[in-house]
């Protein structure tokens, strides 16, 4: 893998080119974060720094494409290099052999692996910032599941590791 260094020249220079597509396929790449189950990237309308959405479409169990907005490199990289992570997640677990219906599950685990980089170790870790708001979502959607569930029993453990981190963090 390249240097963190030269990775946000290479981003800087084909983002200002207008090259948003190229950009986040070379970083799947060369994070790698690529899955059979991903079909492609597409552009969505710009993003606003207080709110930058990211998206994978598709039906469960079919090829995913992941909507980023145009600037997207207009933003921190590894902030952005979390939220790419974030949506490969869910093209994992809308593959047919991987298959995670409970939209809560999804997002729990995808927020989960943003805090602690147990599936994408080579992703660089976000800001204290970008850590509270994501364990905060994180756990939003732990208790969207059913109250004493076998699926938040599946995660409790988890559940008590960002409860954890997010008092570092307080």
């Amino acid at each position: 893998m390249k240097a963190y260094q030269e990775i946000i020249q290479w981003v800087n220079s084909f983002h200002e080119q207008g090259e948003t597509i190229h950009v986040a396929e070379f970083l799947i790449t060369e994070y790698n974060l690529n899955h059979p189950n991903f079909k492609g990237f597409e552009l969505r309308e710009k993003a606003k720094p207080d709110f930058i959405l990211m998206t994978t479409e598709g039906i469960l169990g079919g090829p995913q494409i992941i909507r980023i907005p145009e600037n997207t490199f207009e933003f921190p990289l590894n902030l952005m290099l979390n939220l790419l992570a974030h949506e490969m997640i869910h093209v994992q677990q809308k593959a047919i052999e991987t298959l995670v219906e409970d939209k809560n599950e999804r997002e729990w685990q995808a927020y989960y692996e943003n805090l602690f980089h147990k599936q994408f170790p080579q992703i660089p870790e976000l800001s204290d910032f970008h850590k509270k708001a994501f364990a905060s979502k994180a756990l939003d959607y732990y208790n969207r599941m059913e109250v004493g569930s076998e699926l938040q029993k599946k995660y409790v453990e988890q559940k008590v590791k960002v409860e954890m981190l997010l008092s570092t963090l307080i």
